[in-house]
């Protein structure tokens, strides 16, 4: 709407700040900081009041009807807009009146009283007040509106015009509960200060205090009576209270509610053109606050930026800042690594890409720690209990130890240091660093489970880590839920017991009887020592790794050198061991309560692996043992190539005694009985023992109950080879035990370890085998034939393998072990009963379907003698390769047979 009558007076320009009603507005200069402000009261017009919240306990007014309407009439059309008015304070008046024009020019520009006339939203003052050409026009609008049944003077009743106002809201968590985080339409009505504002949620009119998650800007002192002090200024509190009016102050705007503090709701203001909390950041008016950001749903990583950005720029609240964290750049701040140990329940030790070794503590998190220990009456601390351990004495620590072990332990992380933290406190210099694998913060899952607390800081502290925030957050959670060291209860009390000699004398039997043992391994003290902790009895041991001697590694405390390749050894048995789920085979103790026997830790057979490597040679006893092979044959490789310890080993050629050869000895024979479960390509044999059949079956029994409880996703496992694992052999469609032999083009070549043949499956037929069925020993053997080869013959070989396969398919033979070659499985004979006669072997031998081996020096000679009497016995009767005499005549070498 607009006038056609030039006005003489001249103009003036201005910014509308504020809608104080429908004929009320506050404007202000468009520049300056803060600039002056102007009321201007619209002339010749009443508008509707507006509902005001009373104090003291008073009840609050109501709107008038269509109060609402002409303020959002004005609110929408002129907030934030640049206007002309003309004002003056009548004779006697305390305000000023006048009018407001939207738009440049005022001859043309919109006159906002003759606007809200004509949508009949208010009222022309008729009594009591000069006539005028401008208040004629005014009344000639309203009556076109009321005769046009526009606004306040329509046919609709005016309760539907009247606000139902929440002022005090009963149940704020309700409310917040009830938007469920989502955006809510709201009208800024006040600014308390920068971070403070007072707004109506739309359509429900719900008065709400809503304080800015993530953020804090400086307040306004306030007098003994609750109103702000003129004489208490802060510094940048108005500067940041009137940023946020002119940007927000009566706009359209969308909230979502997050938190309730003190009957003040905690919440975001969502705005088209950015985020206000952002902007006061960037501008140095706000500062983050750490138990507000937590709240947020999102975008607290912007807020931090923009604090971060502000702070190096020195703006305004931090003008005087000085950074508390040096620069780290390039590869120093970000790298993978291998972890090695876990210290406590908050620090890891790195295996670096250049094999160094680096200590790093998970930023911003502290671990469980001692409860205060009361003081003496000297005041000084009372000592700690003899025998007292930090890892398993102070609650929860060992289960923060634990958790992160059995995740990262092993395993390639990614990680970010974060800042360093000075040495003091008699404390050295600690790399505090952000660690994720697979995506996932390690703190923070740490925190989540109530197994370490977040540490506080100052706001200028800039020693925190850069994920700080989704700390707080997993600490609330767990907080709430009481878990770990938030929980009321009493702490889980660990009594672990300490293995000394008395004790070992107690215990060997029964763990003599457990064959294989789960332990972790707590401390490597040298290549085969190695402190253990047993969780089934909650024990800790000394074990002593046997069957080889392994060189003596230096030490420090006591300045006492090693030997050589010591050192080397205990670092070979630390990365393959430390911290790692193994399983032990006691077999004795010496007599300081050590335990001796044998540890595997991924299935690796550590003394085994100490031999191959050249940094352990076999003790006499150990080449009795039932892994003596096993050592002797690792030992001999390492001589071969002069690993470490042989580095100088020089072979000595032993002289044969032709006389011991003549001399016959005596052959052991200690026959076990036993069903033959598959026969190789080769002509080697497995066998299992059928006293352990009802073991076996149980435990396949139980394997496959627990898979059916249980079923394994397909596809969930990648085997890799060397993997004991289980399979679903295609026969039966089973479970089984396996060793991945290799694994190619999704397909796996796996070896049943409990019968001896192999199949090769689509990798999704394999599932990852429960930790209580891996330590059992496999319950088949596997055994080479004695003094005996195969035809070269592949016709001949073929049938050799068909009758040694059905001379073999019987319930139970009797199986004796003639002799152990070392680095091969043991070589026995099988029998039908326990007679000479019953061998299977001698009789395929007679068939002429087998070669005797030439061999020389063997102590077994009395059925070497008897296996070569049957052999003779074929060539006279031309038995099947013999059919064209002696073929070992023609050109033995051929045959492989040493002759």
């Amino acid at each position: 709407m607009t006038t056609q009558q030039p006005i003489p007076i001249q103009p003036k320009r201005g910014i509308v700040k504020q809608i104080l009603s429908g004929d009320s507005v506050i404007i202000r200069a468009p520049s300056g900081a803060p600039p002056p402000e102007k009321q201007i009261n619209f002339s010749g017009i009443i508008a509707p009041k507006l509902a005001r919240r009373t104090g003291d306990g008073q009840e609050a007014s109501k709107d008038e009807p269509w109060a609402w309407e002409a303020r959002e009439f004005l609110r929408k059309k002129l907030i934030g807009e640049e206007v002309l008015f003309i004002a003056e304070k009548p004779q006697n008046a305390v305000r000023e009146y006048g009018v407001v024009y939207l738009g440049k020019d005022v001859n043309t520009a919109e006159n906002i009283t003759e606007s809200l006339v004509s949508e009949g939203l208010v009222s022309v003052r008729r009594e009591g007040i000069r006539t005028t050409p401008e208040l004629t026009r005014l009344m000639e609008l309203e009556d076109a509106a009321k005769a046009a049944g526009k606004g306040k003077w329509g046919n609709a009743p005016s309760s539907e015009h009247v606000r139902d106002i929440k002022w005090t809201i009963e149940k704020p968590q309700e409310l917040v509960d009830q938007l469920q985080f989502k955006p809510v339409k709201a009208v800024i009505e006040h600014v308390r200060d920068g971070s403070t504002v007072r707004a109506f949620l739309l359509p429900d009119f719900h008065y709400v205090t809503l304080m800015l998650s993530g953020i804090r800007c400086p307040g306004f002192k306030l007098d003994s009576s609750g109103k702000r002090d003129p004489n208490g200024k802060v510094e940048f509190a108005e500067e940041a209270r009137y940023y946020v009016e002119v940007r927000l102050l009566q706009r359209d705007v969308e909230i979502v509610l997050e938190a309730v503090n003190n009957n003040n709701f905690i919440g975001t203001i969502i705005h088209p053109k950015g985020s206000i909390a952002e902007l006061l950041l960037k501008e140095g008016f706000a500062k983050c606050v750490d138990w507000s950001i937590m709240l947020m749903k999102s975008s607290s990583e912007k807020l931090r930026a923009a604090e971060k950005q502000a702070k190096e720029a020195r703006r305004r609240l931090w003008k005087d800042f000085v950074p508390t964290v040096p620069k780290i750049t390039g590869k120093e701040k970000e790298f993978t690594a291998t972890v090695m140990e876990i210290n406590n329940g908050d620090a890891l030790v790195l295996k670096m890409a250049n094999g160094d070794h680096k200590k790093v503590f998970l930023a911003s998190i502290r671990a469980p720690k001692e409860p205060g220990r009361q003081n003496d009456e000297d005041g000084k601390p009372i000592p700690r209990p003899k025998g007292f351990r930090p890892l398993y004495d102070i609650p929860y620590m060992f289960e923060a130890r634990e958790y992160l072990r059995k995740k990262l332990i092993g395993k390639k992380v990614h990680v970010v240091i974060d800042y360093i933290q000075d040495a003091r406190d008699g404390f050295s210099e600690k790399i505090c660093a952000t660690v994720t694998v697979g995506g996932k913060n390690v703190a923070e899952a740490l925190v989540s489970k109530g197994l370490a607390t977040v540490v506080r800081y100052r706001p200028d502290d800039d020693q925190r880590s850069c994920r700080y925030d989704e700390l707080m957050t997993a600490e609330t959670k767990a907080t709430k839920s009481q878990l770990g060291v938030h929980s009321k209860k009493d702490s889980p009390s660990l009594r672990v017991i300490e293995i000394d000699a008395a004790r070992a004398k107690l215990e060997l039997a029964a763990l003599q009887r457990a064959q294989r043992i789960d332990a972790i391994v707590e401390f490597v003290a040298s290549g085969s020592r190695l402190r253990l902790y047993i969780p089934k009895s909650n024990s800790l041991c000394t074990f002593l790794l046997g069957g080889i001697n392994c060189p003596r590694a230096s030490r420090q405390a006591t300045d006492t050198a090693g030997e050589p390749y010591g050192d080397e050894a205990l670092q070979f048995t630390k990365e393959k061991c430390m911290q790692r789920d193994v399983s032990i085979q006691v077999d004795t103790h010496d007599k300081a309560g050590n335990f001796i026997g044998w540890l595997w830790v991924d299935n690796v057979n550590m003394s085994v692996a100490l031999a191959k490597e050249g940094f352990a040679s076999v003790h006499f006893m150990g080449e009795k043992s039932q892994y003596g092979s096993m050592l002797k044959g690792a030992e001999d490789q390492a001589k071969a190539a002069k690993l470490r310890i042989w580095k100088e080993y020089v072979e000595v050629e032993k002289e044969e005694k032709r006389e011991e050869e003549k001399v016959p000895t005596e052959r052991q024979v200690n026959f076990e009985e036993v069903v033959v479960t598959e026969i190789t390509p080769e002509g080697n044999f497995y066998a299992q023992k059928i006293s352990e059949g009802p073991k076996a079956e149980a435990l396949f029994a139980k394997l496959r109950q627990e898979f059916q409880a249980n079923p394994p996703l397909p596809g969930a496992f990648t085997p890799k080879r060397g993997d004991i694992c289980a399979a679903k052999f295609t026969v039966d469609d089973e479970w089984y035990r396996v060793k991945v032999e290799k694994v190619q083009g999704g397909k796996a070549t796996v070896h049943y370890i409990d019968y001896g043949n192999r199949e090769t499956l689509p990798a999704t037929r394999l599932a990852s085998l429960p930790a209580a069925y891996v330590s059992d020993r496999p319950f088949a053997t596997e055994y080479t034939l004695p003094f005996i080869v195969l035809p070269k013959d592949e016709e001949y070989s073929s049938m050799a393998i068909k009758y040694l396969k059905e001379d073999t398919a019987v319930s139970k033979l009797y199986l004796n072990v003639e002799y152990r070659p070392a680095g091969s499985p043991a070589a026995a004979s099988l029998h039908t009963d326990k007679t000479s006669e019953s061998d299977i072997l001698k009789n395929l031998i007679k068939e002429g379907l087998l070669i005797v081996e030439s061999v020389k020096g063997r102590r077994q000679n009395k059925l070497l003698e008897s296996y070569r009497e049957a052999q003779d016995f074929a060539k006279k009767q031309h038995s099947n390769i013999w059919e064209y005499g002696d073929i070992t005549e023609v050109d033995a070498k051929e045959f492989g047979l040493g002759i």
